[in-house]
């Protein structure tokens, strides 16, 4: 397996660890924490590191198919949703934070389309 492949599936895999350890922290604690901004910002640009590296194996870079968008998609509500946690942190937003994890759950849930779609175009 070539070392690349290698590094973007790990960088890929760490975004879905910080992700979830985020998302799911966050819903157990019932609160936005800054620990848990921190980790959405990790699986952001691990996803991003390892994307980035996927799309250089991939001859052609992005392509427009259900993989391509989902992940585009998922990308960029990542970068929404970190910035949004990070807004809510630095205002002090008590409210918000007891409710973010409802979107957090969505953005996890989205982003795992791509995820999923990659693991079964790489078994083809």
């Amino acid at each position: 397996m070539p070392s690349l492949l290698i590094m973007a599936i790990i960088f890929i895999t760490l975004a879905l660890v910080f992700y979830t350890i985020g998302v799911f922290g966050e819903k157990k604690k019932g609160e936005l924490t800054i620990f848990h901004t921190v980790l959405f910002w990790f699986g952001f640009v691990c996803d991003t590191v390892g994307t980035t590296i996927m799309s250089k194996i991939a001859e052609g870079g992005f392509s427009f198919n259900a993989h391509g968008i989902t992940g585009l998609i998922a990308l960029l509500l990542m970068a929404f949703h970190a910035i949004w946690a990070t807004v809510i942190i630095i205002k002090k937003d008590d409210k918000a934070k007891r409710f973010f994890h409802k979107f957090s759950i969505v953005v996890w849930a989205i982003w795992l389309v791509p995820y999923i779609l990659g693991m079964f175009i790489g078994m083809k």
